[in-house]
């Protein structure tokens, strides 16, 4: 359980830095530039993941062909978010732009439940709202 706590503390701090990291370079090098990079690091990492798991890279090729078509468009959205959050990082504070990302990912998590499996988990929608009004009433509290 430890461990799970870890990893998730870990991905989460690793998320921020990169999303800072990733504006620096779009600010300095361009946006196509620091997108580039992070999926090339981000890439390079899963690979070594790969192959140090009890995954083999035949069983991964396998799975490949049982998921739908629609599923692989996840990374033309990966790096639409990317470049705009590369754009966006600059111009809030990093605790807004997290919130932000939150929000949509747990909205995004709750429609995709919802067509593809047909579950509208409420205690999920009502916690999103919640989490939405206490930012719009922190940008007003900031105001």
């Amino acid at each position: 359980m430890l461990i799970a706590i870890v990893v998730a503390i870990t991905a989460g701090a690793s998320i921020v830095i990169a999303r800072n990291v990733n504006s620096i370079l779009a600010e300095k090098d361009g946006l196509l530039t620091s997108t580039f990079f992070n999926y090339a690091t981000g890439f390079s990492l899963s690979a070594v993941f790969l192959l140090i798991s009890s995954e083999s890279i035949k069983q991964s090729y396998d799975l490949m062909g049982t998921v739908p078509l629609w599923a692989y468009l996840g990374g033309l959205f990966g790096v639409a978010v990317v470049a705009i959050s590369n754009i966006v990082t600059s111009k809030i504070s990093a605790f807004y732009m997290s919130l932000i990302i939150f929000v949509g990912q747990l909205f995004t998590g709750i429609i995709i439940d919802y067509f593809a499996l047909g579950i509208l988990s409420i205690g999920k929608v009502l916690g999103g709202l919640l989490v939405v009004a206490g930012l719009i009433y922190n940008l007003y509290v900031d105001k």
